[in-house]
Order: C-alpha cells, then structure tokens, then sequence
C-alpha cells in the first residue's frame, strides 16, 4: 500500500512540475500538457498504483475533459483500425483452441514422442511456443495452455518447487522473442509496431522481415535459460503418467475438429492477406465471428465473450493515445528534438545500437512496452525521417528492444502475468534478474541482426 501511495503522489508531482516549468523548445500549451499527463500515466503505471485499465482509462478521460485532443483524436487511432478488432478476434479464437482442448493435445503428444530429459523439456517449451504462435493469437492463453502441460510434466516427476519455477520462467521468457515471428503472434504488441510506423505489411512480408532476428533471439535466451537454470537433481520424465492424461482427453471431439478447420482457415487467410489486400485484424475478427454459427460454427458460445478482456482493450487504447496524440500536440516532435541527438550517425549499424541504447534506457524506468513504444517510435522516426530508412524497419527495431527487454517481471507484461503464484509460473523477481540482465547485452546483438536481416530482405 505505502508503494501505491507513493507512487500516486509521484505521478502528481510529475504532472505538475512538467506541466508548470517552461520547457521551450516549441513545444504548444497543449503539448506541454499532454506531456505532463502522459509521463504521470507512465509512473503510474510503472509503480502499479492500480490496475494498468484503470490508469489509462484516467489518461484517456483527462485529454478530453483538458481538451488537448478531441475525442475522435484520442480513439480514432485505435478503434477505427483493425488493432482491436483482430485484439478481440485473437482473444477469441485462443479461447476456442484452449477450451476445445486441441492445444492442450498437441503439447501432450508432442513431449511423450520428443522429450526426456531437462534440456529436451526447455527446448520443447521453445518449440511448442513457436508451433503454438500461430495457431493460439496470443501470448498469455498460449503460455497458460504450455504451463498447464509443464505443471503435470513437473508433478509426475516429483520435480522440486525451484525447478518448477525453472521451467514456469523458460515457458514465459520463451513468449518475449517468438511472439515476434508471425504478425498474429502477440496481437497487443506486433500489429501496433507496424501501425506505428504507419505502413501497411502483410503476414507474409512480416515474418519475411522479423522471423530471423526473433528466432534467433529465442536461441540465445533458450540457450541462457540452459546455462543460467539447472535442475538441482536430475530429471526423469514419467511417460505413462503423461500418456494417462493425454488419454484422459478421449478421442477427437466435433469441436476440435471444427476448431482445426477454422484455424486452417484462418491460417490460409493470414498467409494470402498479402494478395487479397484484406487487413489481418479483419480477416481474424471474421473468423471468429463465423466460428460461433450453426451448421460451420458451433465452437464460440455466447460464454466466450467473457474471455475477451475489456482491461487489455482499455488498456491498449490509451497506449495507443500516447503517441497518436503526441503526434497531434507536437508531443512527439519535442521528445525527439530535445532528448535525441542532434545529428544521428548515418551508419545503419551505428543507429540502430544507438536507437537499443535509448529504447532501453527509457523502457527502464517506463516499464511498459506499450507506453514506451507509444513514445519512443513516434519520437525516432521524426528525428530520422530525413534519413531515407523505412519507418517499417525503424518501428521494428524499437519494438523488438522493447519487448526483449527487461530487468525486473513489470517491464514486461508477460513476464509479470507469468511471475504470479496463480498462472503457476512460480518465479522471482530474482530469477527473472538472473535471466534479464545477460539479456540485456544480447538486445544489442539482436538490433545488428535485424539491420543485416533488413539488407537482405530489402527492408533497409
């Protein structure tokens, strides 16, 4: 409670000082504004003195009722695009693989027939996310689904506490990187990098560009995860109790089975999205729209929409706002005028090292990958529009930073859903650390791959 208050009254104190010194620079009244109730948003959300919804809900109310952006302004970036609407869609169609038990399937067959030892587990929580990143559009229900398999993996084994929250550690780190490979593979974060950058990808050309870099950033991190987290005593896979509960399952329902079909659909439309021109987000909503009908449907129930989160679409769209509305006010412009150099180096590899070092340094005390994104891609793409390098490469770059990194579970979401007694993740703020800050060293790795990955597929 004393943090909360704290941090309450720290968010105040922000708002007030940005918003009564004078700045300079050019930066408006309203921009100056809108600076101040952003960065309160931000330590707010930063030292959790409520539910991220609620605090965004706030910022989203006190643009309007200061009238530093219309509210067409303020929603119009989020609502009138797909993002939320393929959100929703994924929300959707993740809560039909899970409840059908189709995931939970294919995670069972594949450790009985692949895994026997700790090194086979870890590399089939990477392998299983990877495979599960297209088939479950989002994070948090794959890795739920990932961890439910790895809790009876743990208990037939009688594995200790601490190498149980071992494993819940590898299963929620392994989401960061391979959320990245396909465009629906984190619908929260992926699509806002690219709108972000304000140009239109497809599914095809965005695991073109961002599947390299991110699987190999997956390697590393599983690799650290081998190194770093050691069983303390050797692990012995009871098969027959894993094959009990895979036949616990039965045989294939008609809802699994229907289940399959529309995610081949889906699957068929998100690699073709490229040549129909239809946006993902719509071609995602739709599916799971039709998975609910009689006669082809009959999968999603009127109950499914309870398992669409009306705080992550609050959420979400108040991070939106930070930079859709940054850009309106000049917001934006000021960032990069004042905290960016004033001459970026024209080396590719140099601006991109340079750009990791500031998308971190601000991800540090910010905390949320959304907010800094919101900031941070409007902020470098004004100071290097003149530079004649893709906004798609330069949003991708600072997304994929953003969403690497992290020292401590709150920067970022997955991690910290992940680090809660109740998803059985199980690991500490200590672990997460211990994990976190060799990584930090390998975003700098990461941002050169991407730049060379660029150059090759045309990108840079």
């Amino acid at each position: 409670m004393n943090k909360k208050v704290v941090g309450f009254f720290a968010g105040i104190a922000v708002f007030l000082i940005i918003y009564l010194i004078p700045l300079g620079g050019g930066l408006s009244a309203k921009g100056q504004l809108d600076l101040a109730l952003s960065l309160m948003t931000v330590v707010w959300w930063a030292t959790q003195i409520a539910q991220p919804a609620y605090i965004g809900g706030i910022y989203l109310m006190l643009l309007i009722i200061f009238n530093v952006a219309t509210p067409v302004q303020v929603f119009s970036s989020s609502w009138t695009g797909s993002i939320m609407w393929l959100v929703m869609g994924a929300y959707l169609i993740a809560g039909a693989v899970k409840d059908s038990g189709l995931g939970e399937r294919i995670a069972y067959a594949f450790i009985i027939r692949f895994v026997r030892t700790w090194n086979g587990v870890i590399v089939s929580i990477f392998v299983l996310t990877f495979i599960l990143a297209l088939l479950i559009p989002h994070p948090w229900p794959r890795a739920f689904l990932i961890m439910s398999v790895m809790d009876v993996v743990a208990t037939s084994a009688k594995m200790p506490k601490e190498d149980k929250a071992k494993l819940g550690l590898a299963v929620f780190a392994a989401s960061c990187p391979l959320s990245g490979v396909f465009l629906t593979g984190d619908t929260s974060l992926n699509p806002l990098a690219v709108a972000d950058s304000g140009v239109n990808v497809s599914f095809i050309n965005y695991f073109i560009y961002m599947s390299v870099p991110m699987i190999i950033a997956a390697l590393i991190t599983m690799g650290l995860i081998l190194v770093l987290f050691r069983p303390t005593k050797e692990l012995h896979i009871n098969v027959p109790a894993l094959k009990i509960q895979q036949a616990n399952l039965g045989k294939f329902s008609k809802k699994e089975i229907r289940t399959l079909v529309w995610l081949v659909i889906a699957i068929a439309l998100w690699l073709t999205s490229g040549v129909t021109g239809i946006d993902v987000g719509w071609l995602t909503f739709i599916v799971a729209l039709l998975m609910s009908l009689p006669v082809i449907g009959g999968v999603l129930t009127a109950k499914s929409w309870s398992g669409v989160p009306v705080n992550v679409l609050v959420f979400l769209t108040s991070a939106i706002a930070i930079g859709s509305v940054g850009k309106v006010t000049g917001m934006n412009a000021w960032i990069a005028k004042e905290i960016l150099p004033s001459t970026l180096p024209h080396n590719v590899y140099l601006l991109a090292l340079m750009i990791t070092l500031f998308a971190m340094i601000i991800h540090m005390f910010m905390g949320s990958v959304i907010a800094v994104m919101g900031i941070t891609i409007p902020a470098i793409l004004a100071a290097t529009s003149h530079m004649g390098i893709s906004p798609l490469a330069i949003s991708l770059i600072v997304f994929s930073v953003v969403n690497l990194h992290y020292i401590l579970p709150f920067h970022n979401l997955a991690v910290l859903v992940g680090s809660d007694p109740d998803t059985g993740g199980g690991y500490t703020p200590k672990d997460v650390m211990r994990l976190g800050i060799p990584l930090t060293l390998v975003m700098f790795i990461v941002a050169v791959v991407q730049v060379f990955w660029f150059q090759v597929t045309g990108l840079m």
